[in-house]
């Protein structure tokens, strides 16, 4: 009878902590009977306030498990529909770099079978240092988007030279001669003028070829790919769709002057459940774009093009936790929150889409997950007033302090984006990185002393 009534207050609390939830991302999350946050892998279950408190904080928690997850789900997912529904164009899965550099994203994103989406020449100059090492398959496709600068482009005719499936993706006109006696695949990028239910969404977007000039281009044999990409963190799966339709629309005019165009990249932009509420999901999605492709080629007569996405944030955003520990406390009279959990790392430095576009994320206590509850807002330890997270102006609910007990506080779904925005303001330290992996813990990126951070200002011990 206790064991039963124990598991019902477990299961409680997973629930409320919105845990254990795939619609979330939060499917391998859970609390342990002692109220500490889990993460689960298979058979091999980490508690992140044990390690926490072996590691200290600020700590980035890295699990590959989950990225490598929820890629096979989605090219399975795809890869199903298609077979369903009779489609004879092939998926492909291209991650763009930019959205998480660190090679333990990498990596595990080509052992499932990822391609690569490039912007610049440091991202390509990483596939060539993967390339040299022998780290990827041959056979791996790289698309090379973003303004191409002089080395950029020598990159590119140098990778492609020594035989690296390097696919540039015209952005404007003026890449256009370079790329006419390039020999290997190229695409363009198409602005399309349709509006996205998106915060990213721009009256006027300064990548891609206007429509106009797209199918004014002059005919190339070398013209594969059709690139669109409208925005980021699309909040409705009908902008989705709707670009997809609108897009398949240019696609077919395309083809009609260029007859060897055969695949369409519709990009990223797939939305990620921060505030935890309803969301569209991955498998839904896929099933509903396979369906409307089939449909408009069979209406139009042509055959079923291949498919590219480039669901980056989607893929990697859960991946990485960032944990905190609260190091003081401070009453505030009058708002939501009763008082300010003052932490021992920076939203502004770590978590830069905090102040830079305001996101909400799901943060969450762990440990003393079943104590009382206390409304709060967090704040960062620089002397920033804009380094802080207030939900929007909601609360935080959190646990109330234990005296001479830390009290760890979780950011979930910090996999995408916040390593590369991440500053070092106020000469902060970023967080130790470790990865969490078939049941051992590796560290990744070791905590920064003053030094370190030092030099990166040009304080080479040399202070005069």
């Amino acid at each position: 009878m206790g064991k039963q009534k124990l598991k019902k207050e477990e299961k409680n609390w997973r629930k409320f902590w919105k845990l254990g939830v795939d619609e979330w991302n939060t499917q391998f999350f859970g609390v342990s009977h002692g109220g500490e946050l889990t993460a689960t892998e298979g058979h091999h279950v980490y508690n992140l306030s044990d390690i926490a408190l072996k590691y200290g904080t600020p700590l980035q928690v890295i699990f590959p498990f989950v990225i490598e997850d929820r890629l096979k789900d989605l090219i399975g997912y795809f890869q199903a529909y298609m077979k369903i529904y009779g489609y004879k164009g092939k998926f492909f899965y291209h991650y763009p770099m930019k959205v998480n550099q660190n090679k333990e994203f990498i990596l595990s994103l080509l052992s499932v079978g990822a391609n690569l989406e490039a912007t610049s020449a440091n991202e390509l100059w990483l596939v060539k240092k993967l390339w040299e090492g022998e780290r990827f398959n041959s056979k791996i496709r790289v698309f090379c988007n973003g303004p191409k600068t002089e080395p950029y482009l020598e990159l590119i005719e140098e990778l492609r030279g020594k035989g690296m499936n390097i696919v540039p993706i015209i952005e404007s006109l003026d890449e256009v001669d370079r790329f006419l006696k390039y020999k290997g695949d190229i695409g363009v990028r198409v602005d399309l003028n349709i509006k996205t239910d998106s915060h990213w969404d721009k009256k006027f977007d300064r990548f891609g070829l206007s429509e106009k000039d797209a199918l004014n281009l002059s005919k190339m044999k070398n013209f594969k790919i059709m690139h669109y990409h409208m925005g980021s963190q699309i909040k409705t799966q009908k902008s989705i769709f709707e670009g997809v339709k609108y897009g398949f629309g240019i696609y077919t005019q395309l083809q009609k002057i260029h007859p060897n165009l055969d695949t369409l990249d519709i990009g990223g932009g797939f939305g990620v459940p921060y505030e935890k509420k309803k969301f569209y999901t991955a498998k839904v999605v896929s099933s509903k774009i396979v369906k409307i492709l089939k449909s408009l080629s069979d209406k139009a007569g042509i055959r079923h093009p291949n498919l590219v996405v480039e669901w980056g944030q989607h893929i990697v955003a859960p991946a990485q936790v960032t944990i905190y520990k609260v190091f003081s406390e401070k009453i505030i009279p009058k708002a939501n929150a009763k008082a300010w959990y003052i932490i021992d790392g920076s939203f502004m430095n770590d978590i830069k889409d905090t102040w830079a576009v305001h996101q909400k994320f799901h943060i969450i206590p762990v440990n003393n997950m079943q104590s009382p509850l206390k409304t709060t807002w967090l704040a960062g330890s620089t002397c920033d007033s804009d380094d802080k997270y207030t939900a929007g102006g909601n609360y935080i609910l959190l646990p109330k302090l234990h005296e001479n007990q830390d009290q760890f506080v979780a950011v979930l779904d910090t996999g995408a984006y916040q390593d590369g925005l991440a500053s070092h303001h106020c000469l902060l330290s970023a967080p130790m990185k470790i990865v969490a992996q078939d049941g051992t813990i590796k560290i990744a990126r070791k905590r920064e002393n003053a030094e370190a951070i030092g030099k990166l200002f040009g304080w080479n011990g040399d202070h005069k």
